[in-house]
């Protein structure tokens, strides 16, 4: 039997009366590079932060590597890697004091923790300025910085929301190596992304919420498989999306019969 990296049983959230993420059944296959994709408001960040244990759901459970992330927070924590959005990093200190403070939080030693730290400042292109405290960093740059501490204690199981906004393609192209290797490795990747293209590039797998709800699970292929095509054309994951969304009472795109805004012209 295959493993299974994250699980979630009939998770759901409420605030107030408005139900973010309703009854949701997920499952991510250990090793895979995992799309998880939504209009504006479905209820992404709110899974997000129940799946790295930032919020606590109303009811449902949810596992991460067999574990269940109620009963056993910190020992979820210490195999998963968080990049969210917002990032929250310590603006007063240096890349390199941030990331060996990172690496001591998760225990590992001064000597592994300096070595790590060092390896992945070069590796970021951050090295060359290391007396710079992270706010004087560009947003670029403390994407990586965030990145850098996600991995630096080798996450079995790595959460990135939206980690390539605001990155030079240079500094994207190297990520996208970095995150391969570490699923060919075994590591279980789940990425949010408003750029269709990226998440098509990278995740062999992915899910669609909308409105709170799980509509659709799968590999690429077998969600193109449910979506006509042009002749000869193969499927993007764009359409498949908008397909998807539309059927189950997606956000509509501008009125066709609508030419023009008056006070624009």
């Amino acid at each position: 039997m295959t493993d299974v990296a994250i699980r979630t049983e009939k998770l759901t959230r409420h605030f107030g009366n408005l139900v973010a993420v309703d009854s949701m059944d997920l499952q991510v296959t250990a090793g895979q590079f995992f799309g998880f994709l939504g209009p504006n408001g479905a209820g992404k960040s709110t899974t997000i932060k129940m799946l790295t244990g930032l919020l606590a759901p109303s009811s449902g459970r949810v596992e991460v590597l067999g574990i269940d992330f109620v009963a056993n927070p910190v020992e979820v924590k210490r195999q998963i890697g968080v990049v969210p959005e917002g990032m929250g990093l310590f603006d007063r200190l240096t890349g390199t004091d941030y990331l060996r403070f990172v690496g001591r939080m998760y225990g590992l030693d001064k000597q592994t923790t300096d070595r790590r730290a060092e390896e992945l400042l070069e590796f970021m292109q951050l090295a060359d300025r290391p007396k710079t405290m992270i706010v004087d960093y560009s947003h670029g740059m403390q994407k990586k910085l965030a990145l850098a501490a996600a991995v630096i204690h080798g996450p079995r199981v790595l959460f990135l929301d939206e980690p390539f906004e605001g990155v030079d393609a240079l500094a994207a192209g190297a990520l996208k190596s970095l995150l391969g290797r570490m699923t060919e490795r075994g590591v279980t990747i789940f990425l949010t992304s408003h750029v269709m293209e990226i998440v098509e590039r990278l995740c062999s797998h992915v899910a669609i919420i909308n409105k709170g709800r799980l509509v659709a699970q799968g590999s690429l292929e077998e969600l193109r498989a449910g979506v006509p095509g042009d002749a000869g054309g193969k499927v993007t994951l764009e359409q498949i999306f908008l397909s998807i969304v539309g059927q189950h009472g997606g956000q509509r795109g501008p009125d066709p019969q609508l030419d023009e805004l008056s006070w624009l012209t």
